[in-house]
């Protein structure tokens, strides 16, 4: 497949085989022309008119002066050394063919290393001065060393072109190669953002289920003997949170927003039905929503995120805070939407956060950091010992007014 950083540079090289085909034409043309003009009737015309003719047609046929590369084929140095003996040949006869050569110069440059192509511009040059002196009929220190000095030059500036060129390409190469590198990092990086961003999902939403689960049906089997209706109620709150797990787990494999936000009502009543959820004979959750008909406007984004830290905040207080109530609080001020999450349970001390269960290690507030950091919120955490707990997520909002 060709690349398409390549296609300027080929068309580049087209146009210019096509102005050397041109002009070697225009040179064999013309030198022909004069031929004939000031040689009419010689025994040789019909030589020249023919090697005219066989050099015309290997010009037509051969790879092209804007299609050699410096990767010489047998095929294409074939064809040069066929093209420089006719013209040689051509020479010889009639020394006005001579100019011929200049096309040749850069064919040869463009198709043999660069030692070859050097002796080959060598020769040609030696052929065009010999062909001018037998024009002129007289030495002339002009047609000696003017050739030779524009050879070399035009070799010197092509060269350096070629090498320019090079450059640019190792240049190029090491450009693509950086940029893959950068892409395949930025992809590695993507990959972990994902990863980090599923797991917060699943321990806000499918783990905290099978944890509810569990204290669900450890509950009823000590009740099992004992009160049978309040073990059945266990164990029909706990394939409640199933069935709401399951729908989660599908919701992931699409990649879709939470349950309770795709099935409508918006966050108001997600946070209630979570509420309805971790209610139980041991927590009681309240919800209180200041909504002054913003909330509807809250982007999805925000929406999903506020609802996950509810999830993950009320997990913490059913399996570490030992109370009896909490209340979610849910308020829209003029730029930012807060969170709280208050509990009555036995508190703690917050500078011992990182050594809690499920704050320093495991996904419980360092998940919520992280919710939050990706919206340009903040977290903050007020409790002491015995007092409970109150968890305040705040998200800017950019929202137009009302």
């Amino acid at each position: 497949m060709r690349n398409r950083r390549d296609e300027p540079s080929a068309v580049d090289t087209r146009w210019l085989g096509a102005v050397l085909h041109a002009a070697f034409f225009l040179l064999l043309g013309g030198a022909l022309a004069r031929f004939l003009l000031r040689h009419p009737g010689e025994p040789r015309t019909p030589w020249i008119i023919a090697l005219c003719v066989v050099l015309a047609v290997l010009h037509l046929l051969g790879p092209g002066m804007g299609d050699a590369g410096r990767r010489p084929t047998r095929r294409r140095s074939a064809w040069l050394a066929l093209v420089v003996v006719v013209w040689m040949v051509l020479v010889v006869l009639a020394p006005s063919f001579a100019w011929c050569a200049v096309p040749l110069f850069y064919t040869g440059l463009r198709t043999l290393p660069a030692r070859a192509a050097l002796i080959l511009v060598a020769v040609l040059t030696a052929l065009v001065v010999a062909a001018q002196v037998q024009l002129a009929g007289r030495f002339d220190p002009n047609l000696v060393l003017a050739p030779p000095a524009v050879a070399a030059l035009a070799t010197a500036v092509f060269l350096q072109m070629e090498r320019h060129t090079a450059r640019q390409r190792v240049l190029i190469d090491d450009l693509i190669r950086t940029r893959r590198e950068l892409a395949a990092a930025e992809r590695r990086e993507g990959t972990l953002a994902e990863r980090q961003r599923l797991s917060m999902e699943i321990h806000d939403t499918l783990a905290q289920g099978l944890s509810s689960q569990r204290m669900l049906l450890q509950a009823a089997d000590r009740v099992w003997d004992t009160e049978p209706d309040k073990a059945r109620a266990h164990v029909h709150t706990a394939a409640s949170v199933a069935e709401h797990n399951l729908t989660e787990a599908r919701r992931f494999v699409h990649d879709l927003a939470p349950t309770d936000l795709a099935r409508g009502g918006g966050l108001d009543q997600a946070l209630r039905a979570l509420a309805a959820r971790e209610s139980g004979t041991h927590l009681t959750v309240r919800v209180h929503v200041d909504d002054d008909g913003r909330l509807s406007r809250l982007p999805e984004r925000v929406q999903s995120a506020l609802l996950r830290i509810a999830q993950g905040a009320l997990a913490n207080v059913r399996e570490h805070a030992a109370a009896d109530s909490a209340t979610l609080t849910l308020t829209l001020l003029d730029d930012e939407v807060v969170l709280d999450v208050s509990d009555d349970g036995h508190g703690f001390d917050p500078a011992a956060l990182p050594d809690l269960p499920g704050s320093g290690r495991g996904h419980g507030l360092p998940a919520v950091r992280a919710r939050l950091r990706a919206l340009g919120g903040t977290l903050t955490v007020e409790s002491a010992p015995g007092e409970g707990t109150v968890l305040s997520a705040a998200v800017p909002l950019e929202m137009p007014p009302r």
